[in-house]
């Protein structure tokens, strides 16, 4: 049996056991109802009670979802169905909660949200931007209040909590309460609304503080990801990174783009679709060293060859008004799943300055990584994980074997009427636009509003141009007008309305049928073409018979498409030519259909066994942050660390003592070399000579000499500081020991990950040269940490306030400012890897008052600067 067949038989068992549940918060409804307004709003203090003696989150839930549905109720006038009830317990199981478009997704997530926060720990919703966010927990922002619970939502640089008794100035009514309060304080609230990156990124500037109580998050308890299928699939293996400016390498960028424009495909390179892949062909590296003028370029340093690869990428994998505009003299990426432009984001690893090299626009330079984590390694840190989207099912061996999430399909509350209509394959992609475009005409004509599906600008583009020669008004959703997508997508289910949309453009929103439209059939969704994975095509079609709404679908396909031409195309073609249909025919056939199919399941599976190659290369550095992060943690919670610090010194003492007395015999020690490398150490070069060895006649007598100077150096030191002080200086030593050298790390970890790959020509396993790499790289690190720490610790000066007051005013006029905070992202998908980067140090001197480079809010003297 397969996967999805067992989730379909399991389904069937879970949605029995909910239902179970379900009645007893139904028989609990009238009591409910007879609650006065004080008594609902005591519920969060009541409850948490229960808990605290003894109680689980389980034995209150009939009771706990029977108020949030009451205060729905009273609030917004909106009363949870049952399946909204199933919804709301899947979530709070800790799974997938698979519910179609229309089923209200957001109301569903109260339920479990409202619950979970009843332990006191937190309960996080995670959208895919900003503008949800807000609008989501200003929404259900009255149901929290009227149980006695705070909400808030985090966004870019704005974080804020729910308040009645705030009137903004706002046209959405859900954006009108909102008080302006800190990081720490919105994290704080019982329930928290954010966009993903933004609880990453706020996880990686926790990690990354000098003091406990300067960290925003309190752990990660609870969370709901929307749109889940997105998030912890398509953007899984983005990595969130917070990073500085590298070194400028503008000119070079420049030289390998004008090298590539005179490559050419076939004879110069090979562009590999399946893979997503261009390869230099024998002649092209020839060509390539020819137009460099260099002899050998695999020889000595080989970052022209990553200059190289890069130049030949941007050239031919990544096409303008496809994979990115050109926007106010910037390269912007163009999400591949929501056509939506993506502005910040870059790609990673050089690849996006060879772009912005190709369109000859300014370079932006590269960065080098301070903090970075993936979305999906962030995600499996959460205790309880959920989500909620319209399609899952058909990723469902993935969520789980990954996140450990099943997922559960929750019915509809009206039967879905909506009629999903056999595939129309054309041979040439000519003869697919001409029957779109008569198909589209005929149906407005009718007055029946179609929604037209697209893979790329390019091709919505050319679409519009055929739909305006045929004089159909429509409207176009693209990347390019995004801003206007809420008021395109709800006039879309309107009389006569024809919209064309990029992909998912528009996902999140409801399409509402106006009137007489449900007499017409109702809203009309055509596919252009077949997404590599079928839940894209599933969450265009789930546009159309919302709510139980009547309405139809259909895919128009044609040999020279992608997907059909890389995958299915001779057992397509062989259909075709067997069915004897000429190019101006089409197939409608359920064979046809069923070999597309069967094409998407075979690249759903390679981008699934890519990323799931890519999280186990992923997963060895994730342990490597882990312990980093959990000695961090520790060092500041503990805040003492003298015992840690001593030892150090002990060690890296005893390691000069071993490489200085190799022998035995006290003849042959190198007494004026041990003193050289101990005295800076202890800070005392001027005192130990070689005849403060002078009376040690063995190793042992020796060492023991060198453990009584440091402990004597060490007792002075902390005399003269004082306890507290001397514990502050280590604590801060210490952190900034480890900050730095974790540093270098990730940049080590970055160029052994990108030439790994390499050993398998070598017969042997990359993965397992990786993780044997990777763990001598730590180790060495930590060495390196001990070391440092050790080597700083005596040395260093402490001022007064008054000399740190004197430097702070020479530092505020010397100032240069500080740069903007960057973002960095690229491809999602399974074939390439991507990157997010936010706030970093900048090379200009920051004064102590000036905000910290690592986006906390605090002044650089408070932060980084202590």
């Amino acid at each position: 049996m397969s996967f999805i067949g067992g989730l379909f038989d399991s389904n069937e068992g879970e949605l029995r056991r909910l239902r179970k549940i379900a009645a007893r918060v139904n028989t609990l409804e009238e009591e409910t109802a007879r609650l006065g307004e004080a008594d609902l709003a005591e519920t969060t203090v009541r409850m948490r009670e229960r808990l605290a003696k003894g109680e689980t989150v389980d034995d209150i839930l009939p009771e706990v979802f029977a108020r949030v549905r009451e205060a729905a109720k009273r609030t917004l006038g909106q009363r949870h169905f049952d399946v909204q009830l199933l919804g709301g317990l899947a979530l709070h199981k800790g799974h997938i909660a698979e519910m179609k478009t229309g089923e209200g997704k957001t109301l569903v997530a109260s339920l479990a949200l409202y619950l979970n926060a009843l332990e006191g720990k937190g309960a996080h919703l995670v959208t895919t931007n900003d503008y949800l966010a807000k609008t989501g927990a200003g929404w259900m922002g009255p149901i929290y209040q009227a149980l006695g619970a705070s909400v808030s939502y985090i966004a870019h640089e704005k974080s804020a909590v729910y308040d009645p008794a705030v009137e903004l100035e706002a046209v959405d009514p859900r954006h009108r309460h909102w008080r302006d309060v800190s990081r720490r304080e919105a994290y704080l609230a019982d329930i928290t609304y954010g966009q993903n990156s933004e609880f990453g990124f706020d996880y990686l500037r926790d990690n990354m503080l000098m003091e406990l109580t300067d960290q925003v998050q309190r752990g990660l308890h609870y969370a709901i990801v929307d749109e889940a299928d997105s998030i912890l699939i398509d953007e899984a293996r983005t990595p969130l990174i917070i990073s500085s400016p590298a070194e400028d390498a503008t000119e070079t960028y420049y030289s390998f783009a004008r090298v590539a424009t005179q490559l050419e495909p076939e004879r110069d390179y090979v562009v590999e679709e399946k893979h997503h892949a261009a390869n230099l062909t024998e002649e092209g590296i020839a060509r390539a060293e020819r137009l460099l003028r260099v002899k050998n370029l695999y020889e000595g340093d080989v970052t022209a060859v990553h200059y190289l690869d890069n130049a030949v990428k941007a050239k031919a994998l990544y096409h303008r008004d496809k994979e990115y505009v050109v926007k106010d003299g910037e390269v912007v990426i163009v999400d591949e799943f929501t056509g939506r432009l993506m502005p910040g984001r870059r790609w990673s690893d050089g690849l996006h300055q060879a772009v912005e090299a190709k369109e000859g626009l300014k370079i932006q330079r590269e960065t080098r990584t301070f903090a970075t984590i993936t979305i999906q390694n962030y995600f499996r840190m959460y205790a309880k994980l959920a989500g909620m989207t319209g399609t899952a099912a058909t990723e469902a061996e993935e969520l789980y074997k990954v996140y450990k999430l099943e997922v559960t399909q929750v019915p509809t509350n009206k039967p879905m009427v909506r009629a999903d209509l056999h595939d129309l394959v054309y041979k040439t992609e000519q003869g697919k636009w001409n029957a779109v475009v008569a198909e589209v005409k005929e149906r407005n004509e009718q007055g029946q509003p179609v929604l037209i599906g697209t893979t790329s600008m390019e091709k919505s583009e050319r679409l519009s141009e055929e739909l305006k020669r045929h004089g159909i008004k429509h409207e176009i959703l693209n990347a390019k007008n995004h801003e206007r997508e809420a008021l395109i997508i709800a006039n879309a289910g309107q009389d006569g309305a024809v919209t064309l949309s990029t992909n998912m453009a528009g996902r999140g929103v409801d399409i509402l049928l106006g009137p007489g439209v449900v007499a017409k059939g109702g809203l009309h969704v055509i596919g252009t073409e077949r997404h590599e994975a079928r839940r894209i095509d599933n969450q265009l079609r789930g546009r159309s018979g919302r709510q139980g709404d009547p309405g139809s679908s259909r895919f128009y396909s044609s040999l020279e498409d992608d997907l059909i031409r890389i995958f299915a195309s001779e057992r397509v073609a062989g259909l075709m030519a067997r069915l004897g249909f000429d190019d101006t025919v089409p197939i409608e056939s359920g064979m046809v259909t069923g070999a597309i199919t069967q094409a998407q399941i075979k690249v759903e599976g390679r981008n699934f066994d890519i990323r799931k190659r890519a999280l186990e290369f992923d997963d060895v550095l994730n342990n490597q942050r882990n312990v980093i992060y959990d000695q961090r943690r520790k060092i500041l919670e503990k805040g003492n660390v003298r015992e840690t610090v001593v030892g150090f010194l002990h060690d890296e003492a005893a390691a000069m003592v071993d490489a200085h007395a190799v022998s035995s015999d006290p003849e042959e020690w190198d007494r004026t070399g041990l003193a050289a490398a101990l005295g800076p150490m202890l800070s005392r070069a001027d005192e130990i000579t070689a005849t403060t060895f002078a009376d040690a006649a063995s190793l042992d007598e020796l060492r023991e000499k060198v453990g009584e100077l440091v402990d004597e150096t060490y007792e002075r030191r902390e005399t003269n500081l004082g306890e507290e002080l001397a514990r502050v200086v280590e604590r801060w030593i210490l952190l900034r020991t480890i900050d730095i050298h974790w540093v270098e790390h990730l940049t080590a970890m970055e160029e052994l990950r990108e030439g790994i790959y390499l050993r398998g020509y070598g017969q042997q396993d990359p993965l397992v040269a990786y993780k044997r790499e990777a763990h001598t790289f730590f180790e060495e690190m930590s060495a390196r940490i001990a070391s440092g720490v050790a080597q700083q610790i005596l040395r260093v000066t402490v001022k007064t306030a008054e000399q740190a007051e004197r430097e702070e005013q020479e530092q505020a006029r010397d100032a240069q400012g500080q740069a903007q905070p960057q973002r960095a992202f690229g491809q999602p998908s399974g074939n390439g890897r991507t990157a997010v980067a936010t706030a970093a140090p900048p090379k200009a001197k920051l004064g102590r008052n000036d905000p910290c480079w690592c986006g906390s809010g605090k002044k650089y003297k408070r932060c980084h600067g202590r």
